[in-house]
């Protein structure tokens, strides 16, 4: 070719190879994200589907998959035990938008008339209302029936808190650990999200969980996309340069 350096293509192997294997890297790494787009799709809809199927019977202990089994539309009928509540601290959505209430999650657990016993997260209480007397009206006693989603244990984060079970702070809802902590034998491994009763004004107030999974695969693909685009385009200079340019 006219104006190329003699012996220049051997200079651009080395950097040529390097090349290639960050474009594969980068081009691998757009496509699952493409694929992982497609999976949370498919995800979301089983949720959503899921939640808002008629209620069935919960999974035994044995039978119970997160992986199929979380997020079902369950009911279970027994006997709360509200002497062994436990509050988890968490926020929920105020009546103005934007802005979170402070407060507890209420988790109690509940003796079923089948035997055994499972936790139920009965909903939110405002910091205010924490103490169980100042929500005497919410207190369910005799045979309830309660009806929610499936969730498996919820793992403590990396900048979540340590819970303090001999002061009764917890900040996630670990049900191993609170059965533990209140000497509940035979709970099932994962709690039930109870649903929103219609009209209810007393506390806690179930009904708290939003299906609302983040699915950014599809940006995150023309990232690395576009990463590609320019290592073809730079190394493109570099290459040019490196074959013409007599300096």
């Amino acid at each position: 070719m006219s104006g190329i350096r003699p012996g220049a293509w051997r200079s651009l192997i080395g950097p040529g190879v390097a090349a290639l294997i960050a474009l594969a890297i980068l081009i691998g790494l757009g496509v699952w994200q493409v694929e992982r787009r497609a999976w949370k799709q498919d995800l979301i809809a089983r949720i959503i589907s899921q939640s808002k199927a008629e209620p069935v019977a919960p999974p035994t202990t044995s039978a119970w998959d997160p992986a199929t089994d979380e997020f079902r539309h369950v009911r279970v009928t027994g006997r709360f035990l509200n002497d062994k509540e436990t509050l988890v601290h968490g926020l929920a959505a105020g009546e103005t938008p934007g802005r979170a209430l402070q407060g507890y999650y209420v988790l109690t657990p509940l003796e079923r008339e089948g035997g055994g016993t499972v936790l139920i997260n009965r909903g939110f209480v405002p910091t205010e209302l924490k103490a169980q007397k100042d929500r005497t009206s919410g207190l369910a006693e005799g045979e309830t029936s309660v009806t929610g989603i499936l969730r498996a244990s919820e793992p403590r984060g990396m900048f979540v808190p340590a819970p303090d079970p001999a002061k009764g702070e917890w900040f996630n809802r670990d049900v191993p650990g609170i059965a533990a902590s209140r000497g509940l034998g035979d709970v099932a491994p994962y709690l039930i999200e109870a649903d929103a009763m219609p009209g209810q004004t007393s506390w806690p107030r179930g009904g708290q969980l939003r299906v609302d999974l983040p699915n950014n695969h599809l940006q995150y693909a023309f990232t690395w996309f576009g990463i590609a685009a320019c290592l073809v385009g730079v190394f493109g200079v570099f290459a040019w340069r490196r074959l013409h340019d007599p300096a």
